[in-house]
């Protein structure tokens, strides 16, 4: 845990997962000001309106905050590059594709890099380019997932086994009960993205916060696996939709018109849940109010302390009485 604290200069090993288009400077500064590291999460955007966020959340705080460029996926990733080396922006993430080009580039203006990862080899390799942390997302996060869909429990203890970088875990972590167990196996932090949707300071619509705070533990769906490309939304009457199309079956372009951050905004952005799609990780179901930034992180550590302690007493109890 300090070795990603002080490697990004946080208080908490706690950052934010990129958003996509629906990124803002609002709560990546929130989430940096709370003694996390925000993000922006780059998405398809323009390098213009990137630099907006990344100008604004300047304004917001003076702390560190960090950009995630999904490398496959935006069509500016050579133009986002510049923007961030332009900017000074301190740490840089990397996800959906390969990294190798990049980390040294980055690197020779003094940027940190994370690298997303799906797996033991994924990892060694971005480890192997020089990547300076490793984020390992297992299949219960929302959004654009690995088509190998190991979960979270398994992949982490297998990731930290073979690399020697540190490793945050993600997907399925929304609370200090979840920090305390990345930790336990062998993480040295956590990335959250669907947890953070439901705060004060995210500037996203009601709906979408109330459907999150509403939602049980089996409302989230997965999209796109016919065409290998899986995401989980959560279920709403366009998820609906979404799932009687792919089972009447459905081309790889029509997969992206019917994801595309178009209809994701629409969704997140204007709530309209007929015609856009909410990105959810399993973690919805442990969703139960709206608190400030600040207050999650700090109730997540506490509890996370709080959770560890109490585990390693009764574990000495555990032994004591079979005489170990």
């Amino acid at each position: 845990m300090i070795d990603v604290c002080e490697l990004l200069q946080i208080d908490y090993p706690i950052i934010q997962g990129g958003m996509g288009n629906i990124s803002n400077a609002q709560l990546t500064a929130a989430v940096s000001e709370a003694g996390g590291l925000g993000t922006i999460g780059c998405g398809t955007m323009p390098p213009d309106e990137v630099e907006k966020i990344i100008l604004e959340t300047k304004q917001r705080t003076n702390k560190n905050f960090a950009v995630n460029i999904a490398i496959s996926v935006s069509p500016y990733t050579k133009e986002l590059i510049d923007l961030v080396i332009q900017h000074n922006v301190p740490v840089v993430s990397l996800s959906a594709g390969n990294p190798a080009p990049l980390i040294p580039v980055l690197h020779d203006h003094g940027i940190k890099v994370i690298a997303l990862v799906a797996s033991v080899k994924h990892a060694q390799k971005a480890e192997a380019a020089g990547a300076d942390i490793l984020v390992a997302e297992g299949f219960e996060a929302a959004g654009i997932n690995s088509s190998l869909e190991l979960t979270t429990f398994a992949l982490i203890p297998q990731i930290v086994k073979h690399v020697n970088v540190p490793v945050l875990a993600a997907g399925g972590i929304g609370d200090g009960k979840g920090l305390a167990a990345a930790l336990m196996l062998g993480a040295s932090g956590v990335q959250m993205g669907t947890r953070l949707i439901a705060t004060k300071e995210a500037p996203f619509h009601e709906v979408y916060k109330n459907n999150l705070v509403q939602a049980g533990d089996t409302e989230t769906t997965i999209f796109g696996r016919s065409v290998g490309r899986v995401r989980r939304i959560l279920k709403t009457p366009y998820a609906k939709q979404l799932t009687e199309q792919e089972q009447a079956g459905m081309t790889l372009e029509q997969y992206a018109e019917w994801t595309s951050e178009e209809k994701h905004v629409k969704g997140a952005m204007e709530g309209d849940m007929e015609n856009g799609f909410i990105n959810s990780g399993q973690i919805a179901g442990l969703i139960e109010d709206v608190p400030t930034v600040k207050e999650l992180l700090e109730r997540m550590v506490e509890e996370a302390d709080e959770q560890l302690n109490r585990s390693a007493q009764e574990l000495r109890e555990v032994r004591s009485r079979a005489g170990k």
